[in-house]
């Protein structure tokens, strides 16, 4: 399993969360804000066709698949 931190993702990515597999349909990179950090929108889709939204710090591990 490697590990790509929230700004490196791109669309096709698999990413594991809670013990799930989800898909990366997009990604959206905000300006940097109060707290000093760039926030990311990942939309994903889980395998049944439920689509989840996330939102985390830009430099937010995640284990990739």
């Amino acid at each position: 399993m490697k590990g790509k931190l929230a700004k490196d993702l791109q669309k096709g990515d698999k990413i594991l969360i809670g013990g799930e597999e989800l898909v990366v349909e997009s990604i959206e990179l905000s300006e940097i804000g109060k707290q000093g950090t760039q926030k990311c929108r990942i939309e994903t889709k889980k395998s049944s066709g439920e689509k989840i939204i996330l939102v985390r710090p830009a430099d937010y591990p995640f284990n990739c698949t």
